[in-house]
């Protein structure tokens, strides 16, 4: 007897500027995660750096994305954001650049073309400092973990359905 498994590939996906202190928040916890966790082949791991439109096949592609990235709501405390489909807000990436494509572009482009995953959520931290700068401030790294569990409890929930 064989059985469907709700979510197939399941992608996650870390973005920002390592360069730029916090703005390397998603890039960041992607790798911490990667290093903390044993998922099934299912799961895959995407470093996205500021690729832009270069990650469009890492949404379309799959059946749930998880997306790590440093991000300023309109109003905010500082603290860990969760964010899943229809609650994602329309602008809430913060570009480094006016050539640099954000996340929520990605996600209307997707749209536009009738290839969403099944489930998105997005996983945030405000960033307290965007120097040129190479690791996270102090305030954002007491936030890692909190964001991790988060991801961790997201995802095992994502396995468990599938």
């Amino acid at each position: 007897m064989q059985f469907s498994v709700k979510y197939n590939r399941i992608n996650i996906i870390g973005l920002g500027n390592l360069l730029h202190g916090d703005e390397g928040f998603g890039v960041t916890a992607l790798n911490a995660f990667r290093g903390a966790s044993s998922f099934p082949e299912r799961v895959n791991w995407i470093d996205g750096g500021t690729q832009g439109i270069y990650l469009l096949d890492y949404i379309e592609s799959c059946d749930a994305v998880l997306v790590f990235d440093a991000l300023i709501p309109v109003e905010y405390d500082r603290g860990v954001y969760v964010y899943r489909n229809e609650e994602l807000p329309a602008f809430i990436h913060r570009k480094m650049s006016s050539h640099q494509m954000g996340f929520s572009e990605l996600l209307g482009l997707a749209q536009l073309r009738g290839k969403m995953p099944k489930e998105i959520v997005l996983i945030g931290i405000p960033p307290r400092e965007l120097e040129l700068n190479i690791g996270l401030s102090p305030e954002v790294s007491l936030l890692m973990p909190e964001a991790l569990e988060k991801g961790r409890a997201i995802i095992d929930g994502w396995l468990a359905e599938g």
